[in-house]
């Protein structure tokens, strides 16, 4: 079997590919290629007015890459609501040394200096493929989603992968396309050079926020 590292991790995901484990005890990894894929249209995000409330009334400290293992190991843990994850060893030595490389990042939520939600995932080219969210607050990982929307955006993004689409994504407008479609607006995204830590994203969020639709 072919040893994953870094750099394959790279190349399959700028080829289409993504990996999942079966579970947190399995030792091996399996490559996905679905025949649609979930995006996020940067340009379509939908924030519901409740969220959006939230999101101003600044309840959560948000930051980036201050706590990327901290984020993939809360992603990890078992929860009431999801019991078992994908995500087990390997995947996360794999996507922390990712990180120290500077093609994945994280988005943090704090109550105070406790950390209560985040994300990650993987940015390559102006295309960032969102691998795990988690949440020990009420909308923490919504409100984590937000701001990574509003940095993509300021960033010079063009790409931001769900791998599937879900109930709590679809809210935000997560649609599904076939992979042809995918593969095409990968290649473009690779060939962008966008900014994730130079990006101010304090006008995009004030954007989204004002633009918000009526809640579903």
């Amino acid at each position: 079997m072919t040893r994953v590292t870094p750099q394959l991790l790279l190349r399959a995901y700028a080829a289409g590919l993504f990996p999942m484990a079966e579970s947190a005890d399995s030792p091996e990894l399996h490559w996905f290629d679905p025949p649609r894929r979930g995006i996020l249209p940067l340009d379509g995000v939908h924030v519901p007015r409740r969220l959006a409330r939230t999101v101003k009334a600044g309840r959560f400290k948000v930051t980036a890459d201050h706590a990327f293992h901290a984020v993939i190991a809360g992603c990890a843990a078992p929860s009431p609501d999801r019991p078992n994850t994908w995500i087990n060893d390997e995947i996360v030595a794999l996507y922390t040394a990712l990180h120290r490389a500077g093609f994945a990042h994280s988005v943090e939520c704090w109550d105070g200096d406790t950390l209560v939600g985040g994300l990650y995932g993987v940015a390559l080219g102006g295309a960032y493929f969102g691998e795990s969210m988690f949440s020990r607050a009420t909308d923490a990982s919504k409100v984590a989603l937000v701001h990574l929307v509003a940095r993509l955006r300021a960033a010079g993004f063009a790409l931001l992968d769900t791998q599937f689409v879900t109930d709590h994504l679809a809210r935000f407008g997560t649609i599904e396309i076939e992979r042809a479609e995918y593969r095409r607006r990968l290649a473009a995204a690779l060939a962008l050079r966008p900014d994730w830590a130079g990006a101010d994203p304090e006008p995009e969020l004030a954007a989204l926020l004002h633009r918000r639709p009526e809640e579903r």
